[in-house]
């Protein structure tokens, strides 16, 4: 599969397995991610694609294989390990501390992301420093006193990715970023994820809305059944027999018009 050719990668997965009983629902994924990709994941509802990035960030422990974050395993290491390692992850509820400003959420991810710090101690200038410019660069700067429960669904969604971004991950994980936003609010989270890609910050997202995974992704993924069904550009998956056959049906002509 495409991406597996060279041997440098900042994630890597073999024969990697999450099964519950006689469900299989990650069956031995072989996948090698190389620093600065920008990876978008699609499939089915129930393809395993979610459980697969609980595989990666440690959130459940795999049931065979092994998972590698820049060549060295990571499996049964704690989310809260890898985060402090350089990887970090957002779900696709996107609520937040709603009772909390939307500048104290971002100031909440300098106290996890330290793991010196202590909840209570006083934030440090460069933090405070920090948390300005991050809102500044995601344009919610103008929210900084609102709470979190009061803005809308698309400054939640940036928040979330703010607060994941504030310490400069390696890699960043989005689990469906765009879900339930409008045609123009998902333009605004491709300018949003144009702007991450240029820190060179190696992303890897799941999403059903093929438009921004058309857009935004350097390579694709499908997953069907647990497996992966396609690893290759985004422009070829409309005109993969499987991929059509399990995933896009009608879409896939729609896809290839957009991508002409």
């Amino acid at each position: 599969m495409e991406g597996s050719k060279t041997a440098s990668s900042i994630i890597e997965c073999r024969n990697v397995s999450r099964h519950y009983g006689a469900l299989r629902a990650v069956d031995g994924v072989d996948l090698k991610i190389r620093s600065g990709e920008t990876v978008g994941i699609g499939g089915p509802n129930g393809a395993g694609k979610t459980t697969f990035f609980d595989l990666i960030s440690g959130l459940t422990a795999v049931s065979g294989g092994q998972v590698l974050f820049n060549q060295a395993s990571i499996s049964g290491v704690p989310p809260y390990k890898s985060f402090h390692s350089g990887m970090a992850r957002t779900f696709q509820v996107t609520d937040g501390f709603g009772s909390l400003t939307v500048m104290q959420n971002v100031l909440a991810s300098a106290v996890y992301g330290d793991p010196i710090m202590r909840p209570g101690l006083l934030f440090s200038k460069t933090d405070q420093e920090k948390a300005v410019s991050v809102l500044d660069e995601f344009n919610l700067s103008h929210l900084s006193e609102r709470l979190v429960a009061d803005i809308p669904a698309l400054d939640r969604k940036k928040l979330m990715v703010a607060t994941a971004v504030m310490h400069g991950p390696q890699i960043l994980l989005l689990d469906e970023p765009v879900g339930g936003l409008t045609p123009s609010e998902i333009d605004e989270f491709i300018e949003l994820m144009s702007l991450l890609k240029a820190r060179g910050i190696t992303i890897v997202f799941i999403e059903h809305v093929m438009r921004f995974l058309m857009a935004v992704a350097d390579r694709a993924l499908i997953m069907h059944q647990g497996k992966l069904i396609y690893d290759g550009t985004p422009i070829g998956i409309a005109s993969d027999e499987t991929v059509k056959s399990v995933y896009l049906g009608s879409e896939a002509e729609s896809l290839k018009e957009t991508s002409l």
